[in-house]
């Protein structure tokens, strides 16, 4: 059941909200279980074999916990250690299995000339985002950030249905004491707040991100089967893609957030305005930025923490404020691209998705590299570097997103290569024709007029300059609602003067005018990018 269809929005959660107050009048305890018994549903309602699946993995998952939390209360922390690894190890082979077996195959088939024949696997439904929320649950448990947990809570806290299909990656110590509070009862804020929060998230995923997907693909397609695109429709394509997946991320990012809401469930920000960071580490701190946290709090940190205690046992230096190339490489570069290539595998089981997260792992070295070897002025003068740093960081995500978008490696270098204009460069009629004057000129750049100034074409034009100043100028839903918490510690930026969400007539008239555009397109065709992720 994904957040944009009728099922949801006129069954699923108006009947969960109202019978979760009704009950909460009367007890809290059947309210919270009814909650955990509906998102049950919530995640059988695709494929009831996934309740067959992922109910196992919770009873393990559980029972590890347990038996790590006896042994941290005797002081035994060879068995905790020994059954955090089996947890590890049980839950990686778990996604491995649903999300790279094939990919594996395919590899083994590809480098070693293998005959493996490829099955037909099923992703359950949100297995990454589950599969690290019990990773770093077990990790919590072992380093006695935990201390006690039932087994309804534990339960509530992996299946809560707002978080269960695209994020955010929650921590069940930032979780279980909002459910501990909860009164169960119906608040005004909450209602007020978390419907704004699903209808703008709507109006994202529906009107925007949907609206320009068509004719993105469109370009992708030809690109597969023509084999050729010149500069203009390789940028647009890239561009396209870039801003088809921002909105559909944030919007449902904010229908996620949304609807936790409603029942006086704060989840941790995940977006925020990334296209606007000046860099590509502050990319990464607004791009999805429960992923980033996990990698980097249980991937990154303890692998910088391993390689640095055993440099200084060797009597090199760590990393200082000048560090040396040796410890640049080893304590900078290695943990880097290991761990954006854990998320680039994290995303999705292909070659594409691989060469996406180390190329990240590599414009992240660079970034630091540049800190380090800015030169004075670079870091005084904020009002032309930020713009500057801006088209750069930019720049990066949308090529990077080709990679990440193209059916295959063959179309996303054809992409690529059409966009740094090695494909040519072909003009729209009526361009060319008002630089007639030019033509021998344009004809020596090998500039031409082979590409048709047909609607399609017009009409992504509009999309992309549209979108782009909702993204590059507009603020985001958070910043609207900053005086009203709409994230897990999310307070509003100090001088922040953008406008804010206030009860009142103007504002209720501008939410039911955006509500009403996204439900508009309810019966659209609609793709969404992150629901198997």
């Amino acid at each position: 059941m994904l957040f944009n269809s009728y099922e949801f929005i006129l069954g699923f959660l108006p009947v969960v909200a109202l019978a979760f107050f009704l009950l909460g009048r009367t007890s809290r305890v059947w309210a919270l279980r009814w909650l955990m018994l509906s998102s049950l549903f919530f995640y059988a309602w695709w494929r009831p074999l996934n309740v067959a699946i992922i109910v196992p993995a919770i009873l393990i998952n559980y029972g590890l916990a347990l038996a790590i939390l006896r042994a941290n209360r005797g002081n035994d922390s060879r068995s905790a250690r020994l059954f955090l690894v089996l947890g590890i190890v049980f839950n990686v082979a778990f996604l491995g299995y649903f999300k790279y077996a094939n990919f594996a195959a395919t590899v083994s088939n590809d480098v070693f000339g293998t005959d493996f024949v490829l099955s037909q696997i099923i992703l359950p439904l949100g297995i990454s985002f589950i599969t690290f929320q019990k990773i770093a649950f077990l990790i919590d448990v072992h380093g006695r950030r935990i201390e006690r947990i039932s087994f309804e809570d534990f339960c509530l806290f992996v299946l809560f249905f707002p978080q269960l299909i695209a994020g955010p990656i929650v921590h069940y110590r930032e979780m279980q004491p909002q459910f501990h509070r909860l009164t169960c009862a119906a608040d005004r804020e909450n209602l007020s707040v978390g419907l704004t929060l699903f209808l703008f998230g709507l109006f994202k995923k529906l009107f925007l991100a949907d609206g320009i997907a068509p004719l993105v693909s469109s370009i992708y397609d030809q690109a597969a089967a023509a084999g050729t695109m010149s500069l203009l429709p390789a940028w647009m394509a890239a561009v396209g893609f870039t801003l088809q997946i921002y909105f559909d991320f944030s919007g449902y990012t904010d229908m996620a957030l949304g609807s936790a809401r409603i029942f006086g469930i704060r989840l941790p920000p995940n977006f925020d305005s990334p296209l606007r960071a000046s860099s590509i580490i502050e990319f990464w701190s607004r791009w999805h930025m429960t992923l980033t946290r996990f990698l980097t709090a249980y991937v990154y940190n303890p692998l910088l923490l391993w390689l640095t205690r055993r440099r200084l046992a060797r009597g090199r230096p760590g990393y200082g404020k000048k560090p040396t190339a040796g410890a640049f490489v080893e304590l900078l570069v290695l943990p880097t691209l290991l761990t954006m290539f854990l998320s680039g595998v994290w995303h999705g089981a292909g070659y594409l998705f691989v060469v996406w997260g180390v190329l990240h792992g590599v414009f992240i070295v660079v970034n630091h590299a540049w800190r380090h070897a800015a030169p004075a002025w670079w870091t005084v003068r904020t009002a032309y570097t930020r713009p500057i740093g801006m088209a750069i960081t930019l720049l990066c995500v949308v090529v990077s997103m080709v990679i990440f978008r193209a059916q295959s490696p063959a179309v996303a270098t054809e992409l690529i290569g059409g966009m740094f204009g090695l494909n040519g460069i072909a003009l729209p009629e009526p361009i060319y024709r008002a630089l007639r004057p030019l033509a021998p000129l344009l004809q020596q750049a090998g500039i031409t007029s082979g590409l048709g100034f047909d609607l399609a074409f017009s009409r992504l034009a509009v999309w992309i300059v549209f979108l782009s100043a909702i993204a590059l100028l507009m603020p985001n839903t958070l910043r609207l609602l900053r005086w009203h918490e709409p994230a897990v510690s999310w307070e509003p930026a100090p001088g922040d003067r953008s406008p804010a969400w206030q009860p009142s007539v103007a504002w209720a008239v501008i939410v039911a005018a955006v509500g009403a555009a996204g439900l508009s397109r309810l019966a659209a065709p609609s793709e969404f990018l992150y629901w198997q992720f």
